[in-house]
């Protein structure tokens, strides 16, 4: 046993000084990725703060603020319609418990005039626009703006659609796949392999494991975008309505493991994008960046774009 020793600690030496090298030198084994974008300010929902979510309005007035990403999610009508709406049920949004999948068009119900904001416990946004929106409007409207799909339902004929109008306007590059479920994104991916995409919560935990084993730096990976939670905002500015996220130690073991500004640093390095979510005060706007976020994704356009105007002078 101990002659063996002499053989199992030089290697595990090695092996930990290999990957910390890597990890800090990412360029030696990958090729970096050259994204078509890259974007510091992200609307989360077009800014649901600031205009009701996910409208036109909205997604105008984010534009309008100088946002460098809208972030929406689409689901599919009746009559085979993409709309875009966080929700498949219609009742927190409308007051109306339907779904979208079980009406028409033009018989969605429109939106509440008063919305409380998700990740911004207290607060409400207001619009004068209440209408649900179409995916080929945001396209139509803004064809060089990219554009974060997060696909929620395993619904085969939701992701053609989506990748079908994502070709017919020529914006394979600037549209990017995003999902929590593993299995999704992989249906998503065989469904448009030419766009970038985001990791799933299984890839976001492989990713963790890879990183405090040290075989990070020898993994290829084929996402461009990783995006999270800033733990912080947690039973703070945004309330789970799960359990196990109302326990404060829960919460502080999260943030310890996961915000590693080594871990975002050796990603950014390889091309991939860090968004940290959802960012609705000047406090955790810096946190995000400060621990090395190349990216904000908030529910208040305005704030981040004044935010990222103040610090630019001050640099």
């Amino acid at each position: 046993m101990a002659s063996s020793l002499y053989f199992i600690l030089p290697a595990l030496g090695g092996y930990t000084l290999t990957s910390l090298y890597l990890l800090k030198n990412p360029q030696i084994l990958h090729k970096k990725k050259r994204a078509a974008f890259h974007c510091t300010h992200i609307s989360h929902r077009g800014g649901s703060g600031e205009r009701l979510e996910s409208t036109m309005e909205a997604f105008t007035h984010a534009v309008e603020q100088g946002t460098g990403m809208l972030e929406l999610d689409c689901h599919l009508t009746r009559d085979g319609h993409v709309v875009v709406s966080h929700d498949e049920n219609l009742l927190r949004q409308t007051g109306h418990d339907v779904t979208i999948s079980s009406l028409n068009l033009e018989e969605l119900p429109l939106q509440k005039d008063r919305l409380e904001v998700t990740f911004y416990a207290g607060h409400y946004s207001t619009g004068t626009d209440r209408k649900f929106t179409l995916l080929e409007e945001v396209f139509r409207k803004f064809p060089k703006m990219p554009v974060n799909i997060e696909i929620k339902e395993d619904n085969s004929l939701l992701m053609e659609k989506v990748s079908n109008m994502v070709k017919q306007y020529d914006r394979e590059d600037l549209t990017v796949w995003a999902t929590v479920d593993s299995t999704i994104m992989k249906k998503c991916r065989r469904t448009n392999s030419t766009m970038p995409y985001s990791f799933s919560m299984r890839r976001g935990l492989q990713l963790l494991l890879l990183y405090y084993s040290g075989l990070l730096p020898f993994v290829p990976l084929g996402e461009s975008f990783l995006q999270f939670y800033l733990p912080r905002i947690i039973n703070r500015t945004y309330i789970p309505e799960e359990r196990l996220l109302k326990n404060r130690m829960v919460i502080y073991l999260i943030e310890k493991l996961t915000m590693k500004k080594s871990l975002f640093k050796h990603l950014a390095n390889r091309g991939i994008q860090v968004h940290l979510f959802v960012c609705n005060e000047d406090p955790d706007i810096e946190a995000a960046f400060e621990v090395g976020a190349t990216g904000v994704m908030t529910d208040y356009p305005t704030l981040l774009t004044d935010y990222l105007h103040r610090h630019r002078s001050q640099d």
